[in-house]
């Protein structure tokens, strides 16, 4: 990453200072996750509810809250962050520990309260997957607990528009060990591609098991995030019945 760029990200990370207090005993997790969501130009008040309401209901989900309890460490980390063009992210969730269900509905409440809804502020802009990786990198760089797995978790509903080219920032999260999933908000991105997740997989996702997630319909989309999160936390394979998954090959 070049000086500016990366000087760039930290500036929007510090700003919302997206990472813990230092603690003595650094708390162990069997997955630290950060949630990075488009909230571009494209992304419409029915989108980015389906983002905000989404990965809350998913968060709280008792499927979820069973694959985290079963784990071998019993907790994950998470954090939620919006992004657009290069330079633009907003942090609605800082860092914050789930081990149980009442730390899930808080996490929950909190991104389905500050989460964007697409109505009634200055918003909007190109669409940077490069600019949101480096920024996710950069989170689980500063986040001082320890984790089996690292996961950037990209929504979005559009190509790589704006800033370096994604597989740059991409190869970058690779090579710090982290795995990149992505759910497509939409199958196709008018006027650019026809097949978004194709492109996602192509370009976008990478790691050990790494998949990008369809939903069916719009409506399927919180069932497509409630099961990825399940598979990202447990390490399961994909249910044979769940929404269309790409998989890394």
């Amino acid at each position: 990453m070049s000086r500016l760029k990366s000087f760039t990200v930290s500036a929007c990370l510090l700003a919302g200072q997206i990472w813990p207090a230092t603690a003595a005993n650094p708390p162990e997790v069997d997955a630290a996750i950060v949630f990075a969501v488009d909230s571009s130009t494209s992304i419409d008040p029915v989108r980015a509810d389906r983002q905000r309401l989404g990965h809350a209901e998913a968060l709280r989900s008792r499927e979820v809250v069973a694959a985290i309890k079963q784990g071998r460490a019993g907790c994950i980390a998470v954090t939620y962050f919006e992004w657009a063009s290069v330079g633009s992210l907003r942090t609605v969730l800082p860092w914050r520990l789930v081990c149980n269900e009442a730390q899930a509905n808080a996490a929950a409440e909190a991104i389905e309260q500050y989460g964007d809804t697409g109505r009634g502020r200055s918003r909007g802009g190109r669409t940077s997957i490069s600019f949101a990786i480096d920024a996710a990198s950069l989170s689980l760089r500063a986040w001082e607990g320890k984790a089996a797995k690292t996961v950037i978790d990209v929504s979005v509903n559009g190509t790589n528009n704006d800033g370096l080219p994604v597989e740059v920032s991409r190869r970058q999260a690779l090579a710090e060990g982290h795995v990149i999933n992505a759910i497509a908000l939409d199958r196709s991105e008018e006027g650019v591609t026809h097949d978004l997740p194709g492109y996602l997989h192509a370009a976008v996702i990478g790691g050990p098991g790494a998949f990008v997630a369809v939903s069916k319909d719009p409506a399927d989309y919180v069932r497509a995030l409630r099961r990825k999160l399940v598979v990202e936390i447990s390490g399961l394979d994909w249910p044979a019945d769940a929404a269309t998954s790409i998989y890394v090959r």
